[in-house]
């Protein structure tokens, strides 16, 4: 078995860089190309020349659309980097690269400090159990404060914030970094490296402070901190960077850094926080399957790895994977868990954004682009073929807004059904399906953003001229009063073996989601027939009866049934339930759900009262208003649908200085008027 002896797997990182949009990540992530040796240019994204924002409308836009990988080496260690969007109608893309990360950097304006899309990454994170380290990027901008951006991670994200650098200047003037891990002082000039020499005289006392405070904090969470701590009441560099190592990698700290990306300053000793803190493969636990199998990160083990991004791109179909155990080698065969069938492995690619280097082999530790896969999907297992194991997929969040496209020649309706199959295949939070009442095709997504990028991509690479419909978003329906000892008897007799069963139900409102028990006693209905009535009860659950809408937030108790000794079958419960069901709902109180967002906006103080007033007209209810430097920021909660086309009137509000973001927050009930066909 080959082993990688350039780079073994305690000298590997897998991280991405997380943030609110516009903190700054991408400019982060040039810099770290810049500062690695990777890229001789320093890449810009008002220029259009970053090298992962490489797609034609991330260089149009100015933002992040499509996570990218990259592959860089720092100080003897391989880093791969994956650079994801930050806005919010991309979190899917968020969802699937943290799926396979062991750690991240998490991005933050030394201005705003937390915003509401940096809050839904840090959860994001959280629920994958990705260790983390912060960066408080632009502190060279007017109005930036270390302390205020700490204090508002501290405060929103509850984390416990470990700062080890203290800035040497303020905004405009800021110049370099006091390192209280070494007690040493890191300047830059403007495009030259970095020197290194002793604190200043004016920052000594205060770095000694803010050193005791860093030590206490970590002697107050590490036993073998503690211990030195109270012997010497100090702490050794050696000791702090291990206690920090340690505590970052259980999640009980959060290492903070700061610097202007920008301005170049800052990036070698974040660089360095990467090595000495984020776990490499070795450092997190053994990946498991579904069924309960561990494979240890050994490229020895039988092979594991996970797809998580698909991409048609000029160099064929790559298929991203994260390889957790055994080694991938080209021309090889692996199993496709979810598709069930072989496929062979024709190029190994090691990645840079949209440039490659081609590798003989992969092993445990490594995210790399396999080309020659034809099944795979995001979230599909590659194995062994003969240790097989399915790994977890990313969960795919459900799509809120939805367009009618069509194409404008009815002789490009095959090309355009095609083109949205490979849409959907590369982005699995698209969704496309045909209107059964209207005959529309339908694209369905995360927001207004998410679905013209998706539109305009048809358009650039198909060559499609395409209509498109107004946006509109997707309902829920629930039960706001439920029936009780709803009785179904599913009976057919039409020659051969007949289909029986009989089942009642009780319906009540829940939480979220569907819920399902049994209640049956003395065997009136077997356990199989009972899984049955529950997976019938699923089945109707995809159309409401109020609009066609989806249901949630049910509990459906099977209280009884009966069964016939010939005729009763899990075909005949299944449909049962999905019948029954169907007849319970009609006979409660339904209550249609439409989506809703907290709205974050940004607006000149002057220009509050006509905001305020516009939101008040979109059933935006207000529930806060800060001042921040000159601006006023205003957070709202809004239906989504009161939200198409509210850039271009909040810029005619404000002048063109108004900026906003918008993160989902669920559902919630609509009034009357709104009860619209899906």
């Amino acid at each position: 078995m080959r082993t990688n002896h350039l780079n073994p797997l305690s000298v590997v990182r897998n991280l991405g860089v997380l943030a609110h949009v516009d903190a700054g990540k991408t400019t982060v992530t040039e810099r770290i190309l810049f500062a690695t040796g990777t890229t001789h240019k320093r890449g810009e994204v008002h220029d259009g020349t970053t090298v992962t924002d490489f797609d034609p409308q991330e260089r149009d836009r100015g933002i992040t659309i499509f996570a990218a990988a990259v592959s860089c080496a720092w100080d003897g260690h391989r880093l791969n980097l994956i650079d994801t969007p930050g806005h919010v109608d991309f979190a899917d893309e968020v969802e699937r690269s943290l799926r396979v990360l062991d750690g991240a950097i998490a991005v933050f304006d030394a201005v705003a400090g937390v915003e509401p899309q940096s809050e839904s990454v840090w959860r994001q994170a959280d629920r994958h159990g990705v260790p983390r380290i912060a960066f408080v990027n632009k502190l060279d901008r007017a109005g930036a404060d270390l302390d205020t951006a700490v204090e508002s991670i501290r405060r929103r994200l509850h984390p416990a914030p470990l700062v080890v650098q203290l800035p040497i200047g303020r905004e405009d003037g800021f110049t370099g970094v006091v390192d209280l891990v070494g007690m040493r002082a890191l300047t830059w000039t403007d495009g030259g490296p970095v020197e290194e020499g002793p604190v200043p005289g004016a920052l000594r006392e205060e770095a000694l402070g803010r050193r005791r405070l860093l030590e206490e904090a970590v002697a107050e969470r590490h036993p073998a901190a503690l211990e030195e701590f109270c012997d010497r009441e100090t702490l050794s560099a050696d000791t702090l960077t291990a206690a920090l190592r340690d505590l970052t990698r259980s999640g009980d700290g959060v290492v903070v850094l700061c610097g202007s990306a920008y301005r170049d300053r800052g990036i070698e000793p974040l660089l360095d926080a990467v090595v000495a803190y984020l776990p490499s493969p070795l450092d997190v636990p053994a990946v498991r399957g579904e069924q309960g199998e561990e494979r240890p990160c050994d490229p020895a083990a039988p092979l594991a790895a996970l797809a998580f991004k698909v991409n048609a791109g000029p160099t064929g179909r790559l298929t991203y994977v994260r390889v957790y155990s055994g080694t991938i080698e080209k021309g090889a065969t692996v199993w496709d868990a979810g598709a069930r069938r072989t496929e062979r492995v024709g190029r190994i690619l090691r990645v840079r954004a949209d440039r490659h280097a081609p590798l003989e082999w992969a092993v445990a530790g490594d995210i790399v682009a396999l080309v020659g896969l034809k099944s795979a999907r995001a979230g599909s297992t590659l194995c062994a073929p003969d240790a097989p194991l399915v790994l977890e997929p990313p969960s795919a969040a459900e799509p809120v807004v939805s367009v009618a496209v069509e194409p404008r020649r009815s002789v490009d309706t095959d090309r355009l059904a095609s083109a949205l199959a490979r849409l959907a295949e590369e982005d699995p939070s698209l969704v496309v399906r045909t209107d059964a009442e209207t005959g529309q095709t339908l694209l369905s997504g995360m927001g207004e953003l998410h679905l013209e990028v998706a539109v305009e991509k048809v358009r650039r690479e198909h060559g499609l001229g395409l209509n498109v419909g107004r946006p509109r978003v997707s309902y829920r329906e629930t039960v706001g009063r439920g029936v009780s000892g709803l009785v179904f008897r599913h009976v057919k007799q039409d020659g051969g073996a007949g289909q029986f069963a009989h089942v009642v139900l009780d319906v009540e409102p829940a939480e979220e989601g569907f819920e399902f028990r049994s209640a049956v006693v003395g065997g009136r209905v077997p356990q199989e027939y009972v899984r049955a009535v529950e997976a019938g009860c699923r089945d109707a659950l995809a159309e409401g009866p109020l609009g066609g809408h989806p249901v949630t937030g049910l509990r459906v108790t099977l209280t009884d049934g009966a069964t016939h000794v010939k005729d009763s079958s899990d075909t005949a419960f299944r449909t049962a339930g999905r019948f029954g069901l169907r007849e319970a709902l009609r006979a409660c109180a339904m209550v249609l759900l439409e989506p809703v967002v907290e709205v974050t906006v940004t607006v000149p103080e002057d220009a509050v009262g006509a905001v305020l007033g516009d939101l008040a007209a979109r059933r935006g209810r207000v529930s806060g208003s800060v001042a921040r430097g000159g601006s006023a920021v205003v957070t709202a909660t809004v239906p989504l649908a009161e939200l198409f086309g509210y850039a271009t009137r909040l810029r005619s509000r404000s002048q063109g200085r108004g900026t906003f973001t918008a993160r989902p927050t669920g559902y919630a009930p609509a009034p009357a008027g709104v009860a619209v066909r899906r």
